[in-house]
């Protein structure tokens, strides 16, 4: 049996996290997506637990100040993608060096130092696969996903997609829909 699940992921890891700190005793405070302010003095004993318990689900403590701040950038790239209320005026180099108080030629500079990609081949990425969440749940068309996600056409939507998935939406919809009905019939 093959079932298709929706989520929202940002919810997943703060639950992940809860759970987990919660598990070990530690007093917290989420501040935001990727950041936990620690409200007490971790012992080495419960730090490495903590590391080893998030580690199961390939959550791991970032303690390089610069891979901080590259967190920090996947993070308010992936926040920027996901969230309708965080809908971008403004270019993304902008809201960027808005958001995270450094210059965007530093950050881009940071990111592809430390990632090996650039800023924008990761944006790209993240909206390919919000791309291919949406076309799961089904419920928008192309035409309102390339709105949504600030694309100039649809067209320019289908080519980063095929560029990056080796197919186009249209024909990743058609898999979706035929796994479905392929489904359906088996059950």
């Amino acid at each position: 049996m093959k079932l298709f699940i929706k989520f929202d992921f940002n919810a997943v890891c703060r639950q992940v996290l809860k759970e987990t700190l919660d598990l070990l005793d530690i007093k917290y405070n989420i501040l935001g997506f990727g950041e936990v302010e620690i409200l007490e003095k971790l012992s080495p004993d419960k730090y490495e637990a903590l590391n080893k318990s998030l580690n199961k689900y390939n959550i791991e403590i970032v303690e390089n100040q610069k891979s901080i701040l590259v967190q920090k950038i996947k993070d308010t790239i992936i926040d920027m993608i996901l969230n309708d209320e965080t809908k971008v005026t403004i270019k993304t180099s902008a809201y960027l060096a808005n958001t995270l108080g450094h210059s965007y030629g530093y950050l881009s500079n940071l990111f592809s130092e430390v990632t090996y990609t650039s800023i924008e081949n990761f944006i790209i990425l993240q909206k390919i696969e919000y791309t291919k969440q949406l076309i799961i749940k089904g419920n928008l068309s192309l035409t309102e996903i390339a709105f949504k996600l600030n694309y100039s056409s649809v067209a320019h939507l289908s080519t980063q997609f095929k560029n990056t998935t080796g197919i186009t939406p249209s024909a990743f919809q058609r898999i979706i829909t035929k796994r479905r009905q392929i489904q359906q019939t088996t059950n």
